[in-house]
């Protein structure tokens, strides 16, 4: 009896672990989608050199979601022939090696989150954070050697095997600050003048907005030259050239996650001076190609030929008739809008 209780406890290991490392993977790329830059708050990343942070983080990212799915894949038949044993320990490696990064990363930085679940992780590391690693890390190394899981034959099994997940499950929420981060946040909503925003992410935001689109043809540099907060807005100042002077474009970006509000403004670098922005290119549509009007080609003899073709009477072969007044002796009498001190009335 005690033996199939502990097969069934180490069996429950296997997708523990592998939610565990899914769900950390997930976490990590959605925070990274909003950020904009793979740079931002990935904790024990802070260790290494600027320059290595980002394969670092990659790396990391990538054996968690490695591990995660061949945990799975491995777990029932096509687990044989040591596969799923070579799985199980690369998981047991690389959970050690969490749990080493944290202890480094609470003696040098203490102030630094451990980055496991994105955005959630952000609290400083603490006893719970290093007791939950080891305990996945043990839990790992439960694993190794277990023979290929099996449905439960009758409902007895599977409720056993379902209350084990549940109480480990409630033991990983213990240990887990990311919970209580989790219910503050959808029971609080901070207000914009005290909310904690990185300024990489203003930038990500700026970059993929359509005020940065219609601007973008007059900044000359890919960096900032100034920025400040004030209250609910972050301001962003970048140069700029509007034909032969120097000028700035300030972007005013509302300091929210999704979507903010950005307005922009053009200013002279000299005086200060709001300038109007530059009028935008008209656009040519399909219409104005297709109706577009062509200017009238001169023909042979001095006529003028429209695009549509040649009017009646210019044929081959005829000839043009004289109008009324033209003809030998008579003169062209002028009209009303052409006499001798009168203006010439507009055609229409």
């Amino acid at each position: 009896m005690l033996s199939q209780v502990l097969t069934q406890i180490r069996e429950a290991q296997v997708p523990l672990l592998s939610a565990m490392l899914l769900g950390g993977c997930v976490a990590k790329v959605a925070r990274v989608l909003r950020v904009g830059t793979v740079d931002a708050g990935l904790g024990p990343t802070t260790l290494f050199p600027v320059r290595l942070r980002r394969p670092v983080a990659l790396a990391v990212c990538a054996a968690e979601l490695a591990c995660g799915t061949a945990l799975i894949i491995t777990a029932g038949g096509l687990g044989r022939d040591g596969r799923a044993t070579a799985v199980r320990l690369m998981t047991s490696v690389l959970f050690l090696i969490a749990t080493c990064a944290l202890i480094e990363l609470r003696t040098s930085h203490p102030d630094a989150g451990c980055g496991c679940f994105g955005e959630f992780s952000t609290a400083p590391v603490s006893w719970r954070t290093l007791a939950r690693s080891a305990l996945l890390a043990v839990a790992a190394l439960a694993t190794i050697g277990l023979p290929p899981l099996r449905v439960p034959q009758s409902s007895g099994g599977a409720a056993g095997m379902l209350a084990i997940f549940g109480i480990e499950l409630l033991v990983v929420g213990a240990l887990s600050p990311e919970v209580g981060e989790a219910l503050g946040r959808l029971g609080y909503s901070e207000p914009c003048e005290l909310r904690r925003l990185p300024a990489v992410r203003t930038l990500a935001a700026l970059r993929r907005s359509s005020q940065w689109r219609k601007r973008a043809g007059l900044i000359t540099a890919e960096v900032p030259v100034d920025m400040w907060r004030e209250l609910c807005w972050r301001y962003v100042v970048f140069p700029a050239r509007l034909g032969g002077r120097d000028a700035e474009v300030i972007f005013a970006v509302h300091l929210r996650p999704h979507h903010p509000v950005i307005h922009a403004a053009l200013v002279d670098s000299a005086s200060g001076e709001v300038l109007p922005w530059p009028a935008a290119p008209p656009r040519r549509g399909l219409r104005s190609w297709l109706f577009r009007v062509r200017p009238a080609r001169p023909a042979q003899g001095g006529a003028a030929i429209s695009h549509f073709g040649p009017g009646p009477g210019t044929g081959p072969g005829s000839a043009a008739k004289p109008g009324p007044g033209t003809g030998p002796g008579s003169a062209t009498k002028p009209g009303p809008a052409t006499k001798p001190g009168s203006a010439a009335a507009p055609g229409f």
